[in-house]
């Protein structure tokens, strides 16, 4: 294992403090690019196809050419985790426009940068998963998806950063995003889900969502423990009159939501099926995923 973490960047392995782009690259001056998180349980790259398929497809909607195929960008990932000795790790791939001029036209941009990070990533403290968070609705809506598709995973993210830090200075872990219409969309990067006399609802995604890998995961391992799932739309009084709540996310995982908006949700503890979730979910990561070896 090196002594510092190495970057994959462009086909090269390179140290952190020396991974570096042009500050004319069109991803740091507009955002103009597509990214990933994947994540890295016992050795094993959890729904990895399912997340590089979707960093192509939103490489695809925005023109952007990858220059380098889904095997060798499954490889690279392996590789970049292999050589960092993680075996538990999250992975952030970066697709960039590429270096270009100060205007916008993408076709100044002729060489995409490719970047892949592995490193380890924390977004709420352990005891959190146990006692539940606190969400707190913000004022900020969540884009049109007739003004931006939210299942492209572009690089700018201002959206979602202007939300978390209206719920930082409320003093909250994470923020409650509605629709232009006042309707529940989702955190400030992570799906959300209700249980109401122990079935699932969650917003479906013509509301504006992402269509989250772990939200389907947790969709699917809740059908099989027998749980009933919906996608409906949501509105404010379902989540504060719901008996569980809880977000889920690639970093994130899946993390009870005890009140929100000063509103107890359920028994003010995470419920039954949201712990019943969280173990399910947890040994399934284990146990799939491809090998790094």
């Amino acid at each position: 294992m090196s002594s510092e973490l190495l970057v994959w960047l462009n086909g090269e392995l390179v140290s952190k403090s020396q991974a570096k782009v042009s500050v004319f690259d069109h991803g740091f001056l507009y955002g103009d690019g597509v990214f990933e998180g994947i994540r890295a349980y016992n050795g094993k790259v959890f729904m990895l196809d399912e997340h590089i398929d979707r960093l192509y497809d939103s490489a695809k909607s925005i023109w952007l050419n990858i220059p380098m195929t889904k095997e060798e960008m499954k490889a690279a990932i392996l590789q970049t985790l292999k050589v960092n000795g993680l075996r538990d790790a999250y992975i952030r791939v970066v697709v960039s426009r590429g270096e270009g001029d100060l205007g916008l036209d993408p076709r100044k941009c002729l060489k995409p940068n490719v970047v892949i990070i592995t490193d380890k990533i924390e977004l709420f403290p352990n005891e959190l998963y146990e006692r539940g968070i606190e969400m707190v609705t913000v004022s900020v809506r969540r884009n049109s998806p007739q003004a931006l598709n939210p299942n492209i995973k572009s690089l700018n993210y201002l959206n979602n950063i202007l939300a978390k830090i209206e719920a930082i200075n409320a003093g909250k872990p994470e923020g409650l995003m509605l629709t232009l219409d006042g309707y529940v969309a989702e955190g400030t990067g992570e799906n959300i889900f209700i249980v109401k006399r122990h079935e699932l609802f969650t917003p479906p995604a013509y509301m504006g969502i992402l269509k989250g890998i772990t939200r389907k995961v947790v969709m699917d391992l809740s059908r099989e423990i027998g749980y009933l799932v919906h996608e409906v739309v949501l509105t404010l009084h379902d989540v504060y009159t719901a008996d569980e709540c809880f977000i889920t996310g690639t970093a994130a995982e899946i993390v009870p939501v005890v009140k929100v908006d000063g509103r107890v949700i359920g028994n003010g503890v995470p419920g039954s099926v949201t712990k019943a979730l969280i173990q399910k979910f947890r040994e399934y990561t284990q146990k799939f995923g491809v090998p790094i070896d």
